[in-house]
């Protein structure tokens, strides 16, 4: 009986092991699953790096550019917000996009910026600015209570082509930084300027593409860190005393 059992285990068994592979194989993981899900009903491309198993509820992160979304394992429910922890008061999201959005400040093509500085100019910074956005104008007036640091500026001209030739003759200015100021704050017109002056306009716009900006202002700090939007001088004074 024994060896009757075990001519037949033998000759059944590669059939068993051949068809639980296949079984395996034939179901997809997670990740391969909320790929196949995004790609069919969002018509969205993620990388499979870009998907992380949560330690929170079963859920799957997923990057989707700079932003994040939250699905389950069938990829059936899409979450849309922030993952807070009631007890702790921990944002697990805000923690995360902290993490993926964090450039090197000293890697930013400074040769594309207007350098403006004040005080001592320790402090460093850089924004991405559309000349006709009143928000971006906001911050400057914002940043006329703030001391002590350098900022670069980089025209991101995204509103309109009036930005480009705005940009462009104050880019083309004999003081830059004074122009820009002046446009900013006081609303004056910089000269028209002359044609043989370079603006590099793709080459800022390119810049802002990798960086994956999509509004402005947008501020980077020298830890790399970014904010968008139009500041208030306090958060600004307060970041730049917490980098020295």
């Amino acid at each position: 009986m024994n060896s009757l059992f075990t001519r037949l285990l033998r000759s059944i068994l590669p059939v068993l092991l051949l068809s639980f592979s296949h079984a395996v194989f034939a179901a997809p993981s997670p990740e391969a699953n909320i790929q196949q899900r995004f790609r069919e009903y969002l018509g969205v491309d993620v990388k499979k790096d870009a998907i992380v198993k949560t330690p929170y509820a079963g859920l799957y992160e997923v990057q989707i550019g700079d932003n994040l979304v939250y699905t389950d394992k069938q990829a059936q429910y899409l979450f849309l917000g922030k993952i807070l922890d009631l007890q702790t008061k921990k944002d697990y999201t805000d923690e995360k996009l902290r993490q993926i959005t964090i450039v090197d400040f000293a890697d930013l093509p400074k040769d594309l910026a207007i350098r403006i500085v004040k005080g001592n100019g320790k402090g460093m910074m850089a924004v991405f600015s559309d000349p006709n956005c009143r928000y971006c104008k906001q911050l400057e007036y914002n940043l006329q209570n703030v001391d002590d640091v350098t900022v670069y500026v980089y025209p991101f001209n995204i509103l309109s082509e009036k930005s480009v030739e705005l940009s462009r003759n104050i880019w083309c200015s004999e003081n830059p930084a004074q122009a820009w100021k002046d446009w900013m704050i006081n609303d004056k017109r910089p000269a028209k300027a002359k044609d043989e002056c370079v603006f590099p306009d793709e080459k800022i716009r390119a810049l802002g593409q990798k960086l994956n900006i999509r509004g402005t202002p947008a501020i980077f700090f020298s830890d790399g860190t970014r904010v968008p939007g139009a500041a208030d001088a306090d958060d600004i004074n307060r970041k730049l005393q917490s980098l020295k």
